[in-house]
């Protein structure tokens, strides 16, 4: 049986429509996603909404609408973006469905059953934007007061509420840190984290009663859980948790929970010390990416600069954005987009560089070969030296990409690329035509080789035009075991199969400013 892999995102909070950074961080998933399918794994990839807390209520109450009818509909346009940005989950989780509620009140009991949940009063500093409690010592001074360590609004609350030990977990958290130093990533995220838990941790306020909007703990009236408590959640009971046989016991512990920074403290303190309260294995891996910034500046509803990523994707298609998010932005630090960049990126790399290569290849072998794969021919050093870079290249990528280097991953595969474009340049095909015929043959065959490979290896990233350069070479197979198939070009030439004249996969994009307003 295939070695099961369980990736996540976070789940959207659905106040407002889906942005730039969403559509990143579920990208960048479903690029893992895809590449850990065709590494043999059985892989398990899920999103979704997180539809409570005080946000949505005051969001519906300005709108004039209910919450429910609010989360719906904002939810929708989540699972619209996911549908456009073809993003391969394999399950798309809302915090409203009523499994989800059960498994976090399961989750709640145990930590009750622990010992690690009271009753008392909470008086202390909150940001409704975060849906965070913060200490004195972490608030920074703004223009309008008092702010969080994130710039947010804060606002002194008080309330009964149920605590939960976080002190207790101090030292467990550390001891876990220091024995597995790949659960935070990158250093610099597991860094500050190292840095939150020796300053001391206070017991945390994990349940309100100004709204009732949520999940409602279980016998204490009037109460409902802490957003993060519910939300976290979700990466257990879209596991069919408090089943623990089944899905559970299959996927769990995830392998890998793919966030954005600014959460990395509620993933990699919070929820790993309601786990251990809980009896439940912790996660492998929490990656904190960065941000993703509109030219060089945060995006924000004040600003103005927020953009829509279907927009962008309709604008200049998904695989040209999908690579240019994936190729520019260096993975796990900040990164800057603007229209301009996917349009030059996009030309560079796909339209220029590998689609012109795939597109004279397969053009010149339909009109010169009437389609038929080349014969073997008359082969040279070059050939071999050119599959050499193409392998080499292939190998770099697979090796990036297994350990999260997604833009050291495509800059790899671009090296195989240029190799590629310098050797039939060099090669000359059209020339041999008339010269050489015999050597033509053996040269369009190590091109065939090479873009074969190349598609396969791209497939994560930009999975529908790879796809289609596949279908033109009639490969079917397209995992990682099939770059290690040395027969498969004989058999699919023994198949009478024939290369039908190509459509280019990736035409030059030009700039249409509207789409980046």
């Amino acid at each position: 049986m295939p070695v099961p892999y369980y990736i996540t995102t976070a789940i959207n909070y659905p106040n407002g429509r889906p942005h730039i950074g969403h559509a990143y961080e579920a990208i960048a998933a479903d690029a893992i996603a895809r590449f850990q399918r065709q590494a043999g794994r059985d892989v398990r990839f899920q999103t979704g909404t997180d539809e409570h807390g005080l946000k949505m209520v005051q969001t519906a109450r300005d709108r004039g609408v209910s919450v429910r009818a609010l989360a719906d509909e904002m939810s929708g346009y989540f699972q619209g973006m996911a549908a456009k940005l073809n993003i391969s989950h394999d399950r798309f989780i809302r915090t409203v469905e009523p499994d989800h509620h059960a498994a976090t009140q399961a989750l709640w009991q145990r930590m009750a059953d622990a010992g690690d949940l009271y009753l008392d009063r909470y008086e202390g500093w909150y940001s409704v934007r975060d849906e965070a409690f913060y200490d004195e010592k972490e608030l920074v001074e703004g223009e309008g007061g008092k702010l969080s360590p994130n710039g947010t609004p804060v606002e002194w609350t008080a309330e009964e509420t149920w605590f939960f030990r976080l002190s207790k977990y101090q030292q467990a958290l550390l001891d876990h840190y220091a024995a597995n130093p790949d659960f935070i990533r990158p250093e610099s995220r597991r860094n500050e984290i190292l840095r939150f838990v020796e300053g001391g941790l206070s017991d945390l306020s994990v349940s309100r009663t100004s709204f009732d909007w949520g999940v409602k703990v279980p016998g204490s009236d009037g109460h409902v859980m802490y957003v993060w408590v519910d939300a976290l959640t979700n990466y257990l009971s879209g596991l069919d948790f408090p089943d623990e046989t089944g899905n559970f016991a299959r996927w769990w512990p995830a392998d890998l929970h793919l966030i954005g920074k600014d959460i990395v403290r509620f993933h990699a303190v919070y929820w790993p010390a309601f786990l251990m309260s809980a009896g439940i294995a912790l996660p492998k891996q929490v990656f904190g990416h960065g941000f993703v910034l509109n030219r060089g500046e945060k995006m924000s509803k004040s600003t103005g600069n927020i953009v829509d990523p279907v927009a962008l994707a309709d604008a200049y298609g998904v695989d040209a954005l999908r690579y240019f998010l994936l190729r520019d932005i260096s993975f796990g630090q900040d990164g800057s987009f603007s229209a301009e960049a996917i349009v030059t990126r996009a030309n560079a790399d796909l339209a220029n560089s590998f689609g012109n290569l795939a597109q004279r290849t397969l053009s010149f072998i339909a009109k010169n070969l009437d389609g038929a794969l080349p014969e073997a021919g008359r082969s040279d050093e070059a050939d071999a030296v050119l599959l050499a870079s193409v392998a080499e290249a292939t190998t770099a990528f697979r090796e990036a990409f297994a350990d999260l280097g997604l833009s050291h991953a495509t800059e790899a595969w671009m090296r195989g690329v240029f190799a590629c474009n310098q050797y039939i340049d060099v090669q000359a095909p059209w020339a041999l035509r008339k010269t050489d015929p015999d050597r033509m043959h053996a040269v369009l065959g190590t091109l065939v080789r090479a873009i074969r490979s190349l598609a396969i290896t791209i497939l994560p990233v930009i999975p529908e035009s790879a796809g289609k350069v596949l279908d033109q070479l009639g490969a079917e197979a397209r995992d990682h075991a099939a770059l290690d198939d040395a027969d498969w070009y004989t058999r699919l030439a023994a198949s009478g199969f024939r290369i039908a004249p190509p459509t280019p996969v990736f035409p030059r994009l030009d700039l249409k400013e509207e789409a980046a307003d």
